[in-house]
């Protein structure tokens, strides 16, 4: 919330008091009649209200600026209130919602936030934002989970936004949210097969999905103008990219060029959408799960020698956990297969 616009909004609505900061706290700026003991018209003065620059602070002084632009108008304002001597000022800590809105400033997205952070975060005792209870609340969770991970990431970052120095990194435990198990992987075999127990509705989905590596909702997200290359759109979970096929041959067994799509309402959020795949593979009976296709897509692309930094950067992650991720599930025959390729291609002819 800026100040400004506050101030814009105050005089578009015709009133007589406006909002400033000096020395980091909010005060009103008038025209008000003289302190009690002093004579004379009334002149420009200052109403200081003790109040932190927060966005909450603001919502509280822009009321103020309107209860005494009021009582100016009904000529019934009265110094009286604000000559008592104030107690000590509480300290003025920041909310979950101005985190949420520093979040959403800093590039955030609506979606992950409430995914992400939200669904943690809502947990904390109301008005107990404090060290003490963002490590109970990391300690409530169940220890070596996603759920422990997630709590880890979003009281961190909040922790970090109110300034303070906790430890919460270490309660993350040996959870690791890219592991990849090997009997998840299903062979390029099995990703043709599995096409059939589809109904026809949802193959040009999984098709897509399968040659492009794509997450669930991103089927759904997509520019096609450049196909086969494809462009993953913005309101994804990692924004734009474009993506090239791996293995091109499945853009003409599948006809990918012919878009058919289920009956779904693609105004829902990408997490509802990305729902309905998984659904649907469950009712399918497929042996392995939408994610898998996007992680053999990813093994593939290494096995065939394509540039980390290429297929990292189609997968819409960092080259770091592309490579941690996947590397260690190249079969040992297959390195074997691509030392040799790479020895004969190196061959110098006599």
């Amino acid at each position: 919330m800026d100040l400004s616009q506050i101030n814009d909004r105050l005089t578009r609505e015709g009133g007589r008091v406006a909002i400033e900061i000096k020395s980091n706290r909010l005060c009103l700026r008038a025209t008000l009649p003289p302190k009690p003991g002093k004579e004379g018209r009334a002149y420009q003065q200052r109403i200081y209200l003790g109040i932190a620059p927060t966005p909450s602070g603001l919502r509280r002084a822009e009321k103020e600026a309107r209860k005494v632009s009021a009582l100016l108008d009904c000529k019934e304002f009265t110094w009286e209130p604000y000559l008592k001597p104030d107690p000590e000022p509480e300290p003025t800590y920041p909310t979950v919602e101005d985190f949420h809105q520093d979040y959403l400033a800093r590039g955030g997205r609506e979606e992950t936030w409430r995914t992400d952070y939200w669904m943690i975060l809502k947990r904390l005792p109301e008005g107990q934002l404090t060290a003490a209870a963002l490590l109970d609340l990391v300690k409530s969770t169940t220890p070596n989970t996603r759920t422990r991970l997630r709590a880890c990431i979003a009281c961190g970052a909040f922790a970090k936004f109110l300034g303070m120095d906790i430890d919460i990194a270490s309660y993350k435990g040996n959870y690791n949210a890219s592991s990849v198990q090997q009997r998840d992987i299903p062979t390029d075999e099995a990703i043709v097969m599995a096409y059939q127990l589809l109904p026809p509705r949802w193959r040009w989905v999984y098709g897509v999905m399968a040659t492009y590596g794509l997450r669930n909702h991103e089927a759904f997200r997509l520019d096609l103008s450049d196909f086969p290359v494809i462009q993953v759109q913005e309101n994804t979970k990692t924004g734009f990219r474009e993506v090239w096929p791996c293995p091109v041959e499945w853009v003409d067994l599948w006809n990918l060029r012919a878009i058919v799509l289920p009956r779904l309402d693609l105004e829902r959020s990408n997490r509802q959408l990305g729902k309905s795949v998984s659904r649907q593979f469950k009712l399918s009976r497929l042996p392995f799960s939408p994610y898998a296709l996007r992680h053999a897509w990813a093994i593939r692309t290494l096995e065939w020698l394509w540039p980390v930094e290429f297929a990292s950067q189609m997968m819409g992650h960092s080259v770091e956990v592309h490579t941690r991720t996947y590397q260690r599930w190249i079969t040992r025959e297959r390195k074997q297969q691509i030392f040799d390729f790479l020895m004969n291609r190196n061959k110098i002819s006599p």
